[in-house]
């Protein structure tokens, strides 16, 4: 089965719903198994992967990110449109609006955040990240967010942690200065797997909360999924219409590099 378009749900994105025909696949990988939905959405097909696990069973620090992008690879996947749920660090970017990320800051600490190792997996390779999302999918996403006449942001620096503990407020203050927006915690290594995998991926992120010392009250993860709840049907919606919207050709860097082994 060859499958070229993908969605990785975050936290409160466990099912797609309105993608039809769907069955389980279990994808072996170097890494380890990955499972995920496999279905069609207007004719097209769709792969669906939940991050976290169907029932929200994996924590951030322990997903396998090296297994599932090394597993929608071998289906064939080229272009992939994930959803993470995010704290706000600005008071503009209030709870409920979309950001569509356009830079990354990673402060992750303990993760396989790379496909070579070394000389037995593809030597030493440098990828560049200039453009970290796919522009492509990136400008789509856009445009079909600014049709509907919703309020969203366009760009936005995304800071990723280690977790599963929420951040300080001193954190906050300081990956403010740093210049994030929203601080969330998966979208790193899988946004830069993805892209040695000479994979087309865009994030999606919804501010769910204020990020400590900016919120008036303690952090819930309670508050995170209420507001997942909210707009799941919103972002399942916008993804769909935006993957089996694309062009076929791809117009972007992302996989324009001479061999992705990925370890292999």
């Amino acid at each position: 089965m060859k499958i070229e378009l993908a969605i990785i749900g975050g936290t409160g994105f466990y099912h797609p719903e309105i993608i039809e025909n769907t069955k389980e696949l279990l994808i072996n990988t170097p890494y380890g198994d990955t499972r995920l939905l496999a279905g069609t959405y207007k004719e097209a097909s769709v792969a669906f992967l939940s991050r976290h696990g169907e029932k929200h069973g994996v924590p951030p620090h322990r997903i396998n990110y090296r297994a599932n992008i090394s597993a929608l690879k071998d289906l064939g996947v080229k272009r992939v449109l994930a959803t993470t749920a995010v704290g706000s660090l600005k008071k503009n970017l209030s709870p409920g609006t979309l950001v569509i990320t356009d830079q990354f800051i990673d402060f992750t600490k303990g993760r396989d955040g790379t496909f070579y190792e070394g000389n037995s997996s593809g030597g030493v390779v440098h990828t560049d990240f200039t453009e970290p999302y796919c522009p492509q999918l990136r400008k789509n996403l856009i445009k079909a967010i600014s049709a509907r006449g919703i309020d969203f942001a366009n760009t936005g620096t995304y800071l990723c942690t280690e977790g599963p503990r929420y951040e300080t407020p001193a954190e906050i203050k300081a990956f403010a200065l740093w210049g994030a927006d929203v601080v969330g915690m998966t979208g790193i290594p899988e946004a830069t797997l993805a892209r040695e995998a000479g994979l087309c991926y865009a994030n999606l992120s919804l501010v769910t909360n204020y990020a400590a010392g900016i919120s008036p009250h303690a952090l819930t993860h309670r508050e995170v999924v209420e507001m997942m709840q909210k707009k799941i049907n919103l972002l399942r919606e916008i993804i769909l219409e935006v993957l089996v919207a694309l062009p076929k050709d791809r117009e972007c860097n992302c996989w324009n590099k001479e061999d992705y082994t990925l370890g292999q």
